[in-house]
């Protein structure tokens, strides 16, 4: 543990009373919602800095990099990690797979895409949380480094999300799973990437992902009403990084209603796969996650769906500071859990008839 998170951690320890009169300048109650005491005097903390949009993407980077690490918690010791590169449509990219160590091994995996606008963010981003869900889940988790901007503009991520999952799919028994169950996740710009995949392997009638994993997801790049304004001022995503994000990503001539941008506006939804939805009261993009979950719903999909009110975008990485935020990512890995289970038990083979009658000759005997 670093002195800077220690120091935190000691912080978030104050009665509740005394962070809020220390997190003064802060968005501290939006929209009828009362953010966490500590987390709210993180984002005081943090909104005194200068914000990433007036960083080249360089020092943004590093800047966030730094930031990420200090409020992450370390990764589970539970699980095993091996560096890989899978093959791109514009060359190789770096991955991470984590697996169980001790506890019930799934024979799911799940393909997991970074925050960070696709411009900032790596491995390390979602290290805590990726392993979170392979100790957690059982399932073999792995994490993709797609491409970022500006040096890699639209759509060169969702095309690495894509590659990404489609390589994994067909290659799951070298990491101990099947194709069939096979699901797809992410946070925010991540949680774009995700929806995009479920969504393209439906227009190709390829096998898709067996889950939808999205956490505050980015799926509307067009909308700026509801949420988009409210929370504007919120930290640690506001509507002038939200813009810094956009400009960088989808430079020049890009079709923002587009399927590949603005994934929550494609109008055909029926057949998409189970979709676990998450969003943040103190958030930009709350409004947008739950208008795509209650339209995924009216087409059919099984969605779970929750709205948490007290936490602001980003809490997948703040899970070494403060109580709440670790909580609440235990609480929707443990709903993923669920999912690859049914998910599992919904495509598994069916015995034989040979089979189910040597199994109850063994039992009988």
């Amino acid at each position: 543990m670093s002195a800077q998170q220690f120091i935190a951690r000691m912080m978030m320890r104050l009665p509740a009373g005394m962070l809020r009169s220390m997190s003064k300048g802060a968005v501290l109650t939006v929209d009828g919602r009362e953010i966490d005491p500590g987390v709210g005097f993180l984002t005081a903390q943090a909104g005194k800095g200068p914000g990433i949009h007036t960083m080249p993407a360089a020092d943004a980077r590093e800047a966030t990099r730094a930031g990420f690490a200090m409020m992450n918690a370390k990764r589970s010791s539970d699980v095993g990690v091996t560096e890989l590169t899978l093959p791109g449509p514009d060359g190789p990219l770096q991955a991470r797979h984590y697996w169980p160590l001790t506890g019930k091994q799934s024979d799911a995996l799940v393909v997991y895409f970074h925050m960070g606008g696709c411009v900032i963010g790596d491995l390390d981003t979602c290290d805590h949380f990726c392993s979170l869900i392979s100790a957690r889940t059982g399932a073999g988790v792995i994490s993709v480094d797609y491409r970022l901007a500006p040096e890699h503009v639209f759509p060169a991520a969702a095309q690495d999300a894509i590659a990404a999952f489609k390589w994994v799919r067909d290659n799951a028994a070298q990491f101990g799973g099947r194709p069939d169950n096979v699901a797809v996740g992410g946070d925010s710009a991540g949680g774009n990437l995700s929806a995009v995949v479920a969504q393209e392997m439906k227009r190709l009638g390829e096998q898709g992902p067996s889950v939808q994993l999205l956490i505050y997801p980015w799926v509307d790049t067009v909308d700026r009403t509801g949420s988009m304004e409210s929370c504007g001022q919120c930290v640690p995503l506001d509507t002038q990084t939200m813009e810094y994000f956009e400009g960088l990503y989808m430079a020049g001539d890009v079709d923002k209603a587009g399927p590949y941008a603005s994934p929550g506006r494609t109008e055909d939804l029926a057949g998409l796969p189970p979709a676990l939805i998450y969003t943040a009261g103190f958030d930009p993009l709350r409004d947008q996650g739950e208008a795509y979950a209650r339209r995924l719903e009216d087409a059919g999909v099984k969605v779970t769906f929750r709205e948490y009110g007290d936490l602001p975008h980003g809490f997948t990485a703040m899970s070494g500071v403060s109580r709440r935020a670790k909580d609440v990512n235990i609480e929707i890995v443990d709903d993923l859990g669920t999912a690859l289970a049914a998910a599992e038990a919904s495509t598994r083979p069916s015995p034989s008839p040979s089979q189910t009658a040597a199994t109850q000759d063994q039992a009988a005997s």
